[in-house]
């Protein structure tokens, strides 16, 4: 196993999808998508986190590379990184919501949890 899934795109397409993905999660806070996409999406999700974690300019700047807005970084940095502090990962849930209604594709909710507190 390679570790990822196509999604059944070209490769420029899958980057541009999970760009945006992970944008509008970091931006929104959950995102309601496929399944298999927000797994994916899960991945890159807290790689963008555990950046913010570390705040360095290097940082920063990696983390722009990547994300479409500005402001979504600048969000990143100075208020979704610093609630998790002192969590090790698991940033993010995926929870199934059932199956779309036009193809039948299981659907998910990707969401950001909440910082800090360990839930049981």
């Amino acid at each position: 196993m390679s570790g990822y899934s196509k999604i059944g795109r070209p490769t420029d397409q899958r980057l541009a999808m999970l760009r945006g993905l992970v944008t509008d999660t970091i931006k929104y806070g959950r995102i309601n998508t496929t399944l298999t996409r927000a797994k994916e999406a899960k991945r890159q999700v807290d790689r963008m986190i555990t950046l913010g974690k570390k705040g360095d300019l290097a940082s920063r700047r990696r983390a722009l590379s990547y994300i479409y807005d500005k402001d979504v970084v600048a969000k990143l940095f100075s208020e979704i990184a610093p609630k998790y502090a002192e969590r090790n990962g698991g940033y993010t849930r995926v929870i199934k919501v059932g199956n779309r209604a036009g193809d039948n594709a299981p659907t998910a909710i990707l969401e950001l949890v909440e910082g800090g507190e360990e839930e049981i």
